[in-house]
């Protein structure tokens, strides 16, 4: 940092950024430079996330109306309108709350002058923009301003798909490798005309270059925070991370989540085959191959082929890093269908990562919200919760899992289609789990609570949302990042076990725990590969994220022994997470 501490005090970071602004631009030109080798892929990410948001915005939207069609068959047209009318105002409220929280950082009571004790200008505040938020729903609707917004959202998508569509660093065009050998020996179609291994083990060294460039330079932009623009020299995150640095068990969880992460986000290009024509569609898409007998070019299906390269023992047999007869290239061997084991593991990542992150936050949310809740206002709405937790943990959670994914996928209802299961088992791992983590955290919001700061803020009118974000979140944040990450192991795992047992993720969608039941007739014959690599990486990964989960309690404890983190091993390897 420059010259003297006690000039940075008063500035804001904008204010610091301006009177130095070349590290920062140095680090910003870099960040522009490594996201523009992936543009097409954070395009088409972004396509992703867009249809993710407009499903669910349709479903909240639908949801008065198809309430109100529910109640209106057993109860009638008065019941049927109060149905909708409540649930439009509460959803309308909840879209509020949210708006206010992410984009007005001022009071608009105070804007307007209107001075009222403090919970009712909270009250005040949270009515205004539930109707504002009403007045544009109701605009969209009734008004030609909802077509425009749809023409203008259509520009968007094509101006989008047109980036998504470009050539980037890590696709599968830029090293492909798949292709066939010639008479005379040489490799057609590859990059380079490399082997298909080499070409896919080049294409994944890049993508992994790539993961942990972009990495650094994120660590690199926040030592240059922490050197330039920060306004204290030391924060006690400094020895945190000084201590995580030396928690060896730690440092290794961390590398097997990133690399899980980095597998499950470059899923698509990590497999040597396709996903969409060896794992989805295999008869709709075909592959060339150099036929011997007919001493030429000839081409068959992905299904027409898989059926030839089964792996279910005896002769029938692709095993690790082999190439089988129509010159495809399986570092993990085949599966029992003929499948690249290594293309469904990795999108099987994808799967597990997404659904456990999604049960996490969840969880993590609820838990959050009401262990500040009960920490603060206490009395009775401490004892619902309690009362509340201590039921649902009562019961074998395994089990309760199991009965509502049964009963929901029996029922058929629209929810288990969804993700061909997942996010269904998000929704029920989230309901079952947030008791755990609220457990975890409700010491030390009672503890902060307790503190005079808080007193202080309430002593000079700060309202309870206000202050449970700005004084109480803060102190609880460490505790919920250490038990929510051994708490995604714990929903990984889960995830594999109900998979396993049929009642998890439903093919085609490729899921870990059903690798190892599909495969698990075959552990004792040559074709020990089909079972044995996915159970090692589900072991594996929920092992590393305990591991995490581990070296962060120890490094955000100041008690804590940064030498004692190989005595933590043994317990992050038993445990399963929340």
């Amino acid at each position: 940092m420059s010259t003297e501490t006690d000039e940075f005090d008063d500035r804001t970071l904008r204010q610091r950024i301006a009177e130095n602004p070349r590290p920062a631009l140095l680090w910003l030109a870099g960040l522009v430079f490594l996201l523009a080798l992936e543009l097409g892929s954070i395009a088409a990410a972004a396509l992703r996330v867009g249809e993710v948001a407009r499903f669910t915005l349709e479903g909240v939207a639908a949801a008065p109306s198809w309430l109100a069609s529910v109640v209106a068959d057993s109860l009638g047209p008065i019941s049927s309108t109060l149905t909708f009318v409540v649930t439009a105002v509460v959803l309308l409220s909840m879209a509020g709350v949210l708006v206010k929280w992410l984009f007005v950082p001022f009071s608009i009571v105070d804007r307007l002058g209107i001075e009222l004790g403090t919970g009712k200008e909270d009250v005040l505040e949270r009515t205004i923009v539930t109707a504002l938020v009403a007045v544009v729903v109701v605009a969209l609707i009734v008004t030609p301003l909802g077509t425009l917004v749809d023409v203008v959202l259509s520009w968007l998508r094509q101006g989008v798909e047109a980036v998504s569509s470009l050539q980037t660093l890590t696709s599968r065009e830029t090293i492909p490798n798949e292709g066939y050998q010639a008479a005379d020996g040489s490799w057609e179609g590859t990059w380079l005309g490399l082997s298909p291994a080499i070409a896919w083990a080049i294409r994944v060294a890049v993508v992994y270059a790539y993961a942990f460039a972009l990495l650094g330079w994120f660590w690199k932009g926040y030592n240059i925070f922490r050197e330039q623009y920060r306004e204290a020299d030391w924060t006690p995150r400094d020895d945190s991370i000084n201590r995580f640095r030396n928690h060896y068990w730690g440092i290794f969880g961390l590398v097997v989540v990133v690399a899980f992460v980095v597998m499950a986000l470059w899923a698509p290009v990590l497999g040597p085959t396709p996903a969409e024509a060896d794992l989805y569609q295999p008869y709709e898409h075909e592959l060339e191959y150099y036929d011997e007998e007919l001493e030429e070019v000839a081409s068959t299906t992905y299904g027409e082929a898989n059926l030839d390269t089964r792996s279910v023992g005896g002769d029938s047999n692709v095993g690790l890093m082999s190439y089988d007869q129509y010159d495809r290239f399986h570092p993990f061997g085949t599966n029992q269908d003929g499948k690249d084991l290594f293309t469904f593991l990795v999108h099987g990542a994808q799967v597990s990562l997404v659904i456990g992150l999604l049960a996490t936050v969840l969880m993590a949310v609820v838990a959050t919200a009401l262990a500040l809740m009960t920490a603060y206002y206490k009395g009775l709405l401490d004892l619902i919760t309690v009362v509340a937790s201590d039921s649902i943990m009562s019961l074998p959670r395994f089990l309760v899992v199991l009965l509502l994914s049964v009963l929901f996928m029996e029922a058929q209802h629209p929810i288990a289609t969804i993700y061909d299961g997942g996010l269904l088992l998000a929704l029920i791992f989230a309901v079952t789990g947030w008791p755990h983590l609220w457990r975890a955290v409700r010491g030390p919001s009672l503890q902060v609570a307790e503190q005079e700061w808080v007193d202080a803020a309430r002593s000079y009118g700060q309202s309870p949302l206000a202050t449970m974000q700005k004084h109480m979140s803060p102190y609880i944040a460490g505790y919920m990042l250490v038990y929510a990450s051994m708490s995604l192991g714990g929903v990984i795992i889960g995830v594999a076990a109900l998979s396993f047992l049929g009642f998890g993720v439903q093919p085609p969608t490729p899921e870990w725990g059903r690798a190892v039941y599909e495969g698990r007739p075959y552990v004792s014959t040559a074709s020990w590969h089909t079972a044995t690599i996915p159970g090692i990486m589900v072991v594996l990964i929920v092992t590393a994220f305990n591991a995490l989960g581990d070296g962060i309690r120890d490094a955000i404890d100041p008690e804590s022994d940064a030498e004692g983190g190989d005595a933590g091993a043994s317990a992050g390897a038993a445990g399963g997470g929340g």
